[in-house]
């Protein structure tokens, strides 16, 4: 499918050219740091130079000064401390972060993660029952808890205070919990509010100490878990995430947790430098899949370990997992395109709505997103799991999945999410309806560009401009992530050097160069069926971002192709 290109308006003249006498740098990288807010020395130097001192008072949260006086207090009279997160990374993360720290002077102390199948999402009657009855009279609740309502009501009947640290949006009510943390509610004044749900568990952390005069190396030992929380979840990377990912792969590639480098050696990753990249698809399924498959207490068993041994038995079990999702993955992605392909029906519409009651149901989000990447179109994947029928969502760039969901609701149990990905539960006799009803809302709904693949392309350059000083400036704009991704150029009258040639049965290797310039060497994914055009010699427009390769101790500049035109 070819992808449509937008370029990026480019950003006022007068700005790029002070930010440029200011900072001695080019108008392509005053255009690329303006585009990212960067507008004035001061900005630059925190941009290109993070420092932990640049770090939010943690008391700026409402109700941090309330949460930790709670802490202070039970710690203080023994009482039992739960710590509860929800089975994804951001919430198996927080949980290991905060309950390492208070593990190491309270023992009173023990962890909670709801199970995916039994019992949901969120905070579950299962789990204050669980305190209950084991005598726990505090909870501290971690990415999730914000619209908990009558669950907090339940957990305050039984006499449990709960600590609620989310970072999700507040509904118009707000739980009755001893302390709700959330940057995104209305009346909090915390000038940050993008942290992952683990980045308020950092701040927890880093509050208890500033109160408690302790060293705040205490807190900066679990930076490298903060980074994985906010790779994985998909939070932006800028302000004060930007300073927690600095710092936090700082400390992957050079001293991780226990945890962290048992999950780092089984990686295909042998470059010894970690990126937001090899988070995301080597580190963050793994620990993802515990949950998707088993349980995923084992994946916070892993992250708290203590010994080697003990880190090398439980990841052994996570890896397992991560290969049983693998299959289970690769199997429902095969049998989902099979039916849409020997389906004209399923061909020409402008969703897909694909059913099948065997399909395993930890999984099925990953399905959707494969599929929507694949046709580029709203997609629900739906399975049979505990006598329902349930579903995960995905959209498309622009498209409110939300709002086409809500046009449905007569024809559902329960739904819930956001613009770009939602769950969903209904009954079994509701499959072929909802199917109708969903394709004849996008049908009326969506615009035809959204059904496009769109790259968003920063500037047009030339080859000319490429050089070491520019690739080494650019480097310094890392950690890449969502608000500040990679840098995307468009070159245009591009030739190959010598010939392309295909890796594997669907990418491309090549080389590139304009008339008078140096030929760069260049990877593109996905991109095999172009290999005879370019090898026809004709002038051709590429849009790529630029990379180091690294292969065999070898480093040179690579372009990643993303698209190509003619």
């Amino acid at each position: 499918m070819q992808k449509r290109w937008v370029l990026k308006p480019k950003n006022n003249s007068n700005k790029i050219s002070k930010l440029q006498s200011e900072l001695g740098i080019t108008p392509i990288i005053a255009n690329l740091l303006i585009g990212r807010g960067v507008e004035t020395f001061a900005q630059s130097k925190t941009f290109f130079r993070p420092e932990l001192s640049n770090l939010h008072d943690p008391f700026l949260m409402k109700d941090m000064d309330i949460a930790i006086t709670r802490i202070e207090k039970a710690i203080g009279n023994n009482e039992k401390i739960l710590i509860y997160g929800d089975y994804d990374v951001d919430g198996t993360t927080a949980v290991s972060v905060v309950y390492s720290f208070f593990r190491a002077f309270h023992s009173r102390i023990e962890f909670y993660i709801p199970d995916r199948y039994s019992e949901g999402y969120g905070i579950s009657m299962q789990g204050i029952d669980y305190a209950a009855q084991n005598n726990f009279s505090l909870i501290i609740a971690l990415d999730c808890g914000i619209k908990e309502i009558d669950k907090i009501d339940y957990a305050n009947s039984k006499g449990i205070d709960f600590i609620i640290g989310d970072h999700h949006l507040p509904g118009e009510e707000i739980p009755k919990a001893v302390a709700v943390l959330d940057p995104k509610r209305t009346d909090c004044s915390y000038p940050y509010d993008e942290l992952s749900g683990c980045g308020i568990g950092f701040k927890i952390i880093q509050a208890f100490i500033q109160k408690n005069n302790m060293n705040m190396e205490e807190a900066y030992q679990f930076l490298d878990l903060v980074a994985v929380s906010i790779a994985s979840d998909i939070v932006p990377i800028t302000g004060e995430n930007r300073i927690l990912t600095f710092f936090g792969l700082k400390k992957l590639n050079s001293n991780p947790s226990i945890g962290l480098q048992a999950l780092i050696d089984l990686s295909t990753n042998k470059t010894g430098v970690f990126s937001i990249n090899d988070i995301v698809f080597q580190i963050g399924p793994r620990i993802n899949a515990a949950g998707r498959i088993d349980h995923a207490k084992n994946a916070v068993n892993l992250l708290i370990s203590k010994t080697k041994e003990e880190a090398s038995n439980y990841s052994a079990a996570v890896d397992d997992q991560n290969n049983q999702r693998k299959d289970f993955d690769l199997q429902i992605t095969t049998e989902a395109l099979s039916i849409i392909e020997n389906s004209e029906e399923n061909k020409l519409r402008k969703s897909t709505v694909l059913y099948k009651s065997d399909w395993h149901k930890g999984v099925i989000g990953i399905v959707a997103s494969r599929l929507t990447e694949k046709y580029y179109r709203p997609t629900v994947i739906l399975t049979q799991t505990n006598g329902h029928i349930a579903g995960s969502a995905r959209s498309v760039l622009g498209y409110d999945l939300y709002e086409a969901l809500s046009e449905c609701s007569d024809l559902l149990d329960q739904f819930g999410g956001h613009k770009y990905a939602a769950g969903l539960t209904m009954k079994e006799e509701n499959i072929f309806h909802f199917q109708k009803r969903f394709e004849e809302v996008v049908q009326r709904t969506i615009k035809p560009e959204m059904l496009q693949q769109e790259i968003s392309i920063d500037m047009e350059i030339d080859f000319k401009d490429i050089d070491s000083k520019f690739y080494r400036l650019l480097k310094q704009f890392e950690p890449f992530g969502p608000q500040n991704e990679a840098p995307i150029f468009v070159t245009k009258n591009v030739l190959v050097h010598g010939a392309a040639y295909l890796v594997g049965s669907k990418h491309i290797k090549l080389s590139v160069y304009q008339e008078g310039s140096a030929a760069y060497e260049c990877i593109g994914f996905g991109l095999g069926e172009h290999v005879d055009q370019i090898n026809s010699k004709v002038p051709f427009d590429i849009c790529y971002t630029i990379e180091e390769n690294n292969w065999r101790g070898k480093k040179n500049l690579q372009l990643n192709i993303k698209s190509i035109k003619y």
